[in-house]
């Protein structure tokens, strides 16, 4: 269907079926699109008209008949839950006992033909025109239910603490969904069941549609949240076209003119503005929305055209004491929508009015019975501002009025009589002033007591704060006290482990496997390195630090090379203990040009206790003075091969000059 510029209020879809049965084969129907002024037809599945009623959610789904829709009346209810939110099942024909389509179209002049898409255009026009009842199953109110998402188990030794972690979930998803409620400023009625360490579950009754509820069904660990509407007992019936309640009206007059109507309660029915339509036209929209009992305006004093649909409609007045402000509009009206400046004037001004008169009209609801209607009595005490006990004797003499049959005229009465009616009036009204006065009364003295009490509570949460300041205060200085003390014994403890590490390489060079080794200072540290390669004098530079004239012991000395030869003669150290293999040609000839003595360990008596090792200071100053012994015999005997060498240079090069 193609898209529409509206000229109902709202989109109307009117069906027959086209062919099938809805109880057996799949039906197709005849679907009608109305908007006032522009019709749209087309077939379709059932399935398909679901997917139709989804996408344009349209006002109205009219029928002649509803259990065409459904099979029975579980399937009907099925089909009204499924409808999208703005979507009403009308009826056209009737409630419970619906007149033939045919009579009804002929009654209110509406084009009928026996064709199904003839019969769809036709229960279209008619629900448009506000003719049928509205299929309901469902009240106003919406279910939320909070539960248990999982069992609780059939025992064992962690049951206990497993039922009361899921009952201590349903308690918190329970105050979680309260809060988005009162959040939302929805009414609501909760009942708990309580059970081991929490709820068990926890029902809320909405007063409002699921729509409007801030919460999602579905499952969530320990939790699972239900959502459902009210259920009625069966199928009910209810006329398209309400009787007109008493409201209130706003009005901004000008180029283009404006206006908002209100429910006694605050509610905002409806919003509107023209620049076209004259004052009737304005009228009779009002009309068709209710009865105004007070038409407001938001500047003083009330403009003339104001006061024109005041006295159409024998209305009270309500004008501000000084026009109002255009940020106090605009904070009144931020949750109602509208179009335009003008419909926000005219709402504010019926707001505004609302809320001036809402205690008096909570004061007259409390005084009305159940049997009468409010809005009327409303309507008489504060249009002629009569009390509320003789406007209930009026309506009271109506009614006794409108039974009784007979062509009885009263007659007239004497100027005492009239005196003493006007003045039995005054008393009502005084006694109805004076009641008023004394429930203003009792509200201000509860207030105050609220007030004193609010006080009192104020008065010991601050004295409470301040002992906790004090307290606080108090706390910290322990804590800085305490801070400093504990950086004092830090600064102790670390003088404490210098000192221990010192007493501890004092054990060791004085430990008792060292007792067969003479004592009288001729000992020497000796740093031991594992291999002789480049790793191993790099973890032992690392772990204990070489430096020049130190005593090293090689515990391996085979493999060197000549970088790895090199790495160690750049330590300098004061002589090398080798031990294992001999050194390498290499290293030795790179340890013996750089000037480091190379002894062996055998030679040496070494003493290690854990990682640390010692040797004689005698056997170093032997081991020494052996290896210079021996490298003074090297180089003689290197400078000696050096002059054969040259000797036979020289021989050689005489003889080939010779020849």
């Amino acid at each position: 269907m193609n898209d529409r510029t509206s000229a109902l209020d709202t989109l109307v879809f009117g069906v027959d079926i086209q062919s099938g049965d809805v109880r057996g084969d799949s039906p197709s129907y005849a679907v009608v699109a109305f908007d006032g002024e522009n019709i749209d037809r087309d077939v379709v599945s059932h399935r398909k008209l679901r997917r139709l009623l989804d996408r344009e959610e349209p006002g109205m789904l009219a029928t002649d008949n509803m259990y065409e829709l459904a099979a029975d009346k579980n399937g009907l209810v099925r089909f009204l839950e499924a409808l999208p939110e703005p979507t009403t099942l009308v009826q056209v024909t009737g409630a419970e006992r619906p007149e033939p389509l045919s009579r009804v179209a002929s009654r209110h002049g509406v084009p009928y033909g026996k064709k199904p898409m003839e019969e769809a255009e036709a229960a279209a026009r008619l629900a448009a025109a506000n003719v049928g009842s509205v299929v309901t199953a469902f009240g106003d109110t919406t279910e939320v239910k909070v539960s248990r998402g999982r069992s609780t188990g059939s025992g064992g030794w962690s049951q206990d603490r497993f039922t009361r972690r899921i009952h201590g979930s349903v308690k918190r998803r329970t105050r979680e969904v309260k809060g988005r409620l009162k959040k939302a400023n929805l009414e609501f009625e909760v009942d708990i069941t309580e059970k081991y360490g929490g709820y068990a579950n926890a029902v809320f009754t909405v007063a409002a549609p699921p729509s409007e509820i801030p919460v999602s069904s579905g499952r969530s660990g320990d939790t699972r949240v239900e959502i459902e509407r009210e259920r009625r007992d069966g199928i009910e019936f209810e006329p398209v076209v309400k009787r007109r309640d008493r409201v209130v009206v706003g009005i901004d007059p000008g180029t283009t003119t404006a206006a908002a109507v209100v429910g006694l309660d605050g509610s905002v029915l409806d919003v509107y503005s023209t620049r076209t339509a004259d004052t009737a036209d304005v009228i009779e929209w009002l009309i068709e929305r209710g009865r105004p009992v007070i038409v407001a305006a938001d500047v003083t004093p009330i403009p003339e055209t104001v006061e024109q649909f005041r006295r159409s409609f024998d209305a009270a007045e309500w004008t501000p004491d000084s026009d109002l402000p255009v940020d106090e509009k605009l904070h009144r009206t931020r949750e109602e929508p509208y179009e335009n400046d003008h419909e926000r004037d005219a709402l504010a001004a019926a707001l505004f009015a609302v809320d001036d008169h809402a205690d008096q009209f909570e004061r007259i609801s409390r005084k009305v019975p159940p049997d009468v209607e409010r809005g009327e009595v409303i309507s008489r005490v504060v249009a002629s501002e009569a009390s509320v006990e003789a406007a209930l004797r009026e309506l009271r003499d109506e009614e006794d009025d409108e039974t009784d049959e007979s062509d009885h005229e009263e007659r007239e009465l004497t100027d005492d009589e009239k005196e003493i009616r006007r003045l039995r009036d005054r008393v009502d009204r005084l006694e109805s002033h004076v009641a008023d006065l004394n429930d203003t009364i009792a509200e201000r003295d509860e207030t105050i007591e609220e007030y004193e009490h609010e006080l009192t509570e104020a008065k010991r949460e601050e004295r409470r704060e301040a002992r906790e300041r004090r307290e606080v205060k108090r706390l910290e200085r322990e804590n800085g006290r305490l801070e400093r003390r504990v950086e004092e014994l830090e600064a102790e403890n670390d003088a404490l482990d210098d000192k221990l590490e010192r007493l501890k390489a004092l054990w060791k060079l004085d430990h008792s496997n060292f007792s067969d080794v003479d004592t009288d200072g001729d000992l020497v540290p000796v740093k031991v390195i594992e291999q002789f390669t480049g790793g191993a004098i790099e973890a032992a530079d690392t772990e204990f630090g070489l430096a020049a004239g130190d005593v090293v012991y090689l515990r391996d000395a085979s493999g060197a090379g000549r970088s790895t030869a090199q790495r160690l003669a750049d330590v300098d150290p004061r002589i090398v203990l080798r031990s294992g293999s001999g050194l390498s040609e290499v290293a030795d000839r790179i340890l013996f040009e750089a000037g480091i003595p190379v002894a062996p360990a055998a030679d040496i008596t070494i003493q290690e206790v854990d990682e640390l090792a010692v040797a004689r200071e005698s056997e170093i100053e032997a081991a020494l003075g052996d290896w210079e012994r021996r490298a003074a015999e090297r180089r003689r005997e290197r400078k000696a091969s050096m002059v054969d060498q040259i000797i036979s240079e020289h021989r050689a090069e005489t003889r080939s000059e010779s020849r």
